[in-house]
């Protein structure tokens, strides 16, 4: 059985094509160990482990993202980029032992039924889940399943004296990857993707279509902290920015050769100034998109250098169910930069890499990026760019980190500021949306008044965080302007949660930033495309 499992492992390769590059003497080498193993070893193995710890090692000595999957893992790794899941369609966070629904996801059986934010389930199937000590694995084990079954829950709301019941049947539920959308100017539109999933074109367009409607001529896209996902997405959003036949990404490995892809003439934002958001949480898919953009002077790129991922995985299934995602190529962005940061020091210096950068000076001053490639590259205005190890951006955005404090980050960790804030909401959610009747007068004329932070204050030492006077005061901007998007998000969704953080984010200014290089002269002065 171990023999033959991990002969699998080795022969991942055939389904790339590359069997005849795999050293037969090597896999009898192997196997003739494995076989001594199995039957003389003193002790009995866990045979599966073992064969699952030698296909990671090996895995390990390829590079940081060619990674190994476990059958029992691969529908929860897989479920962001597929785009859905099949539950009863509810975000929900657990605050004093009570499970609260934080939001109904539009379209789903919840909120098809009335489900809304700020309910507590108390009853699963008649079972008590209301002080038992549940834990968020719990919830979604009792409230997932296959479509078409039903789930019965009993839910506690506000100002109703009998507790409510409610059979779901079960549905696929999509998970959103375009996290906010909204008019940032009555000329500005803003969009925020989270990551490149099979549904998020869908979603991307349908959003820019509105943000058409609503009058917009120049578009930010966010694509801070977003990891990657399918590389078709990456290349379809690009799509619609540029005219046809304009080079997006080219991939190349050892046994894949070159691949072109070109854009079409569908694109739906061709016209108008484009400024894209990065970080150094920005990888992959992400950086697709904006090396495209800045290659072609179609955008100018704001914040700070992104990730460095610049190799494509391809799923390789193995027979009992398992996974491997197996790096087979590099991509290449249209002037011909791979920037792919170096992974020659192993995986764990790969890792502590992007925590360096704060250490390094990076995050807070241009001054300290240096980087690792010298060739240079041209933009299609001979403008000069650099792999180096990520995007960089046109406009650098450096991060404030004095206006933290270790009270704000115990406040974050802990489970606080969130807390807080759903109980909050759940007691005065009829009054706040009488007072405001949209998120704009929401974040126009709300405000973390003495009450309320006392509340948090409270709260907090509840969750274990000792109260810290000059912590506080340190950090009381940002402390106030979290809590207050917290708020906004639990009336309303996600996209008010980031439509009052840009307004006034002392920590990263990066969207203020595009808001001003769209008012003044930097496109023109950069020679970048505007139509």
């Amino acid at each position: 059985m171990i023999k033959s499992f991990f002969a699998v492992a080795l022969l991942i390769f055939c389904s790339l094509n590359a069997c005849a590059q795999v050293d037969p003497s090597t896999v009898g080498k192997l196997e003739a160990l494995l076989y001594q193993i199995e039957h003389m070893y003193v002790d009995s193995v866990d045979q599966k482990g073992l064969v699952e710890t030698a296909i990671t090692a090996m895995l390990e000595q390829l590079d940081p993202h060619s990674v190994y999957i476990p059958k029992e893992e691969l529908d929860q790794v897989n479920e962001p980029l597929k785009g859905n899941f099949e539950g009863i369609g509810v975000q929900f966070n657990i605050v004093r032992d009570t499970i609260y629904v934080v939001d109904a996801i539009v379209g789903g059986p919840s909120e098809r039924l009335g489900i809304r934010s700020g309910d507590r389930i108390i009853r699963i199937d008649s079972d008590n889940v209301a002080g038992v000590g549940f834990k968020n694995k719990d919830v979604m084990e009792r409230l997932r399943g296959k479509k078409g079954t039903k789930v019965n829950v009993s839910v506690m709301r506000s100002r109703e004296t009998e507790l409510l019941e409610f059979s779901i049947t079960r549905d696929k539920i999509p998970i959103f990857s375009l996290e906010a959308s909204y008019m940032a100017t009555p000329t500005v539109g803003y969009l925020k993707v989270s990551r490149f999933s099979a549904t998020t074109m869908k979603e991307f367009r349908e959003k820019l279509d509105e943000l058409k409607k609503s009058g917009m001529e120049d578009l930010i896209l966010d694509l801070q902290g977003n990891g990657g996902g399918y590389l078709r997405t990456a290349i379809e959003m690009a799509d619609e920015f540029l005219p046809a036949k304009k080079l997006i990404v080219y991939t190349q490995g050892r046994t894949a050769p070159r691949e072109d892809t070109y854009s079409t003439a569908e694109g739906r934002f061709e016209k108008g100034r484009l400024v894209v958001l990065v970080d150094e949480g920005s990888a992959s898919a992400s950086e697709i998109v904006t090396g495209a953009m800045q290659d072609w002077d179609r955008a100018l790129v704001v914040g700070r250098r992104s990730f460095g991922k610049g190799l494509v995985q391809r799923p390789v299934m193995l027979p009992d169910g398992s996974a491997v995602r197996l790096t087979v190529s590099r991509y290449y962005t249209p002037s011909g930069r791979c920037i792919q940061k170096s992974y020659e020091e192993g995986a764990e210096a790969y890792a502590k890499e992007k925590r360096d950068r704060l250490k390094n000076g990076e995050l807070t001053s241009s001054d300290s990026i240096h980087t690792s490639d010298t060739v240079r590259f041209y933009t299609m205005n001979k403008r000069v760019v650099y792999a180096g190890g990520g995007i960089m951006p046109d406009v650098f955005v450096p991060i404030d980190t004095t206006l933290s404090s270790d009270y704000f980050s115990q406040l974050v960790r802990k489970g606080a500021l969130n807390t807080f804030a759903i109980t909050y909401v759940d007691a005065h959610r009829d009054e706040l949306l009488r007072r405001f009747r949209n998120v704009a007068a929401f974040n126009s004329n709300f405000a973390i008044d003495g009450s309320i932070l006392d509340g948090l204050i409270a709260q907090a030492v509840a969750d274990g965080v000792k109260a810290d006077p000059e912590g506080l005061k340190k950090a009381q901007h940002l402390i106030d302007l979290r809590l207050k998007a917290l708020i906004a998000r639990d009336l309303w969704d996600t996209s008010a949660y980031w439509q009052v953080i840009n307004q006034d984010n002392p920590v990263d200014r990066s969207f203020q930033r595009a808001l001003d290089v769209l008012r003044d002269d930097t496109f023109q002065r950069l020679g970048l495309a505007v139509h």
